[in-house]
């Protein structure tokens, strides 16, 4: 605990001298330096020089975050998709792919009543006709415009609270 109350001020004004300069809160930058010397204290003790070890920490903080904000593509809920930014690699666009398609599907499974079966059926590799979808669910093909638009909203809001994008350093909007 000693270590908190001398660390403590010398943290906070690294923190602040740096956070800014990539785009986050100092509190998180130190969030993160702590939490570096919670997990460094208990696996081999306290450093032997606190003061320069929480500096290089505080600058490797800072590297990690300058380094993911260049992998970063900010997203545009407005303009309905990622903002423009360097274009991935191509092993990154494959993960990043199927990453957006596990997301999308484990939220279809999520929605209520008779929508996950619909947009499963819209969402699946054999590409279904309508006549074939309403078929396969016991729906009349003239319902199924009308459900699939209340699953879609619904849906869609699903989405935006879950990636409401914050203003930058937290601030809601």
């Amino acid at each position: 605990m000693d270590l908190v109350k001398r660390l403590g001020p010398l943290l906070a004004a690294e923190a602040a001298a740096e956070a800014y300069g990539i785009g986050v809160e100092p509190a998180e930058l130190e969030q993160a330096v702590w939490l570096r010397l919670l997990e460094r204290t208990r696996d081999t003790g306290p450093p032997p020089h606190p003061a320069r070890w929480l500096r290089c920490a505080v600058r490797a903080e800072v590297r990690g975050a300058r380094r993911r904000a260049r992998r970063e593509v900010p997203y545009d809920p407005m303009a309905g998709g990622p903002l423009s930014g360097p274009e991935p690699h191509p092993a990154e666009h494959a993960v990043l792919t199927a990453e957006t398609r596990r997301t999308l599907r484990a939220a279809v499974r999520r929605l209520p009543g008779r929508c996950p079966a619909l947009l499963a059926a819209m969402l699946s590799r054999s590409d279904l006709t309508y006549r074939e979808i309403a078929h396969q669910l016991g729906m009349s093909q003239g319902s199924l415009g009308p459900v699939r638009s209340r699953c879609l909203a619904c849906l869609r809001r699903m989405l935006m609270a879950e990636v409401a994008a914050p203003e930058p350093w937290g601030k809601e909007r």
